[in-house]
């Protein structure tokens, strides 16, 4: 393993969507591609020509798990740590909001097989061998305690192993139904944390300090409460309505209070996955450019992008998201 790669642990998910802007099943068709929070930053690093390995559970015996791993294969992300093992493929419905109707997405991810998943299942010290970075997310443990009991082990194997561990937040309410509250879970994780990436309302959740107002007021408590964070990057999004968002991101490094340009996204193709292309685009600003506010720009522009991508891949390209940053919003066709 390159000694540059980043691994990523995550539940791999079948996505359903229903055709164009339709309602659940007003007619009987489905588009079907994969997707998942961490299968997301791992293909969109690997996009950005870094190195990605992506761990996650699936069924064995499964063909369309056996095509979800070809499909991450294809984007040239590693996927020899994947385990193997009982249970079946997670798997969403996702409704595209239009208008002033909001989108839906459904989960069926009881009993798959990252839902059985435990600890020991997985090699950590293997999987992190010659690893720079672990990225992980509030959404699998989620899913079952066993799932919430591996994700932290994960972390905890990695910040051992000297890697940089950055955790996206993601709370899914709907998901948290197997006893212990998001707060007490997550609030262990952050404890495992170098990176935290959040949304303003969640982290207050999290945090337990609802009276909070403001991005840099919720990120410095954080960095309080937790003295092993060492940043914390919050995602600001607006949203008059399901077709057009306004989209910006601060950062609190304990040096400095950053904040990136804000876009205007006024014909939103697919918003789902866009928080994954951030937490990506942050990896790699982070690791390859030369200031933590070019890394900041970095990350919001490549979730700009995806927001015009159907699906929950971003395919944008490092040169992609440059060409944004210098002003490259023309529309026009690139020959």
């Amino acid at each position: 393993m390159n000694r540059n790669s980043v691994v990523t642990f995550g539940e791999s998910l079948l996505r359903l969507t229903s055709p164009g802007f339709e309602r659940f099943l007003q007619t009987p068709n489905f588009t079907a591609v994969f997707g998942g929070a961490e299968a997301n930053v791992a293909v969109a690093l690997s996009s950005f020509g870094m190195d990605a390995t992506y761990v996650t559970v699936l069924p064995e015996n499964n063909p369309i798990a056996d095509a979800a791993v070809a499909e991450l294969r294809r984007f040239g992300v590693d996927t020899s740590q994947i385990t193997r093992s009982k249970g079946r493929l997670g798997t969403y419905y996702m409704e595209l909001g239009a208008d002033h109707r909001a989108g839906r997405v459904v989960y069926d991810r009881e009993y798959s097989a990252m839902a059985l998943a435990r600890p020991g299942d997985i090699r950590w010290d293997s999987v992190f061998d010659g690893a720079r970075w672990f990225h992980t997310t509030g959404i699998t443990p989620a899913i079952s305690a066993s799932a919430a009991d591996l994700s932290l082990e994960a972390m905890r194997a990695a910040r051992k192993k000297g890697l940089t561990v950055s955790f996206d937040l993601n709370y899914r309410r709907s998901l948290w139904k197997w006893g212990k509250s998001a707060q007490e879970v997550l609030t262990e994780m952050i404890a495992a944390t170098d990176i935290l990436l959040a949304n303003e309302e969640h982290l207050r959740m999290i945090l337990g300090k609802d009276g909070l107002v403001g991005a840099r007021a919720v990120a410095d408590q954080a960095l309080t409460a937790h003295a092993n964070l060492k940043a914390v990057a919050i995602s600001l999004r607006e949203s008059p309505d399901a077709g057009r968002h306004s989209w910006s991101a601060c950062l609190n490094n304990r040096q400095e209070f950053l904040t990136s340009r804000r876009y205007d996204i006024t014909h939103i193709v697919d918003r789902i996955g866009a928080g994954d292309a951030f937490a990506a685009g942050l990896i790699y600003g982070w690791t390859n450019l030369d200031s933590r506010q070019a890394a900041l720009e970095f990350a919001v522009a490549a979730s700009c992008l995806k927001h015009s991508i159907p699906g929950d891949f971003c395919r944008a390209t490092v040169e992609e998201v440059h060409a944004l940053l210098a002003g490259g919003t023309q529309g026009r066709i690139s020959r």
